[in-house]
């Protein structure tokens, strides 16, 4: 199939006069290094910002569960301030981060009565 240049000139002028000359001219000619090196700079940033993203909603596998990494402490205070057990378990790290006690205190004192605990209640030392 031999190209009709006339058909695509035509083609070609229809568009320009319906959208503008810029429909039809080359993505290129407008370009210079400035806008080239803008763009680069966009480009980086975007990764930047993706990078992240993707650390932030990153997930874990804690007993069969996916939980977000963000919310793993970075300093992993081991010790449990309520019953000053040394834990190893990844799942205490979760209750470490929210409510200041070990798995097992949550499940003791804290599952059910969340808002007491978040006003400051703690259990005597002697519990």
């Amino acid at each position: 199939m031999k190209k009709d240049l006339n058909e695509i000139a035509k083609y070609e002028n229809a568009i320009s006069k319906k959208y503008g000359k810029e429909a039809t001219q080359h993505p290129k000619a407008d370009w210079d290094d400035e806008k080239e090196e803008d763009y680069q700079k966009q480009i980086r940033e975007l990764h930047k910002k993706e990078v992240v993203h993707r650390e932030k909603s990153e997930k874990v596998e804690v007993d069969g569960i996916l939980i977000s990494k963000k919310l793993f402490n970075r300093d992993e205070n081991r010790v449990c301030p309520v019953c000053s057990s040394y834990s190893f378990e990844l799942r205490d790290n979760v209750y470490m981060t929210k409510f200041d006690c070990c798995f097992k205190c949550y499940i003791q004192w804290v599952e059910g009565r969340e808002e007491r605990w978040k006003s400051g209640w703690r259990p005597d030392k002697k519990d």
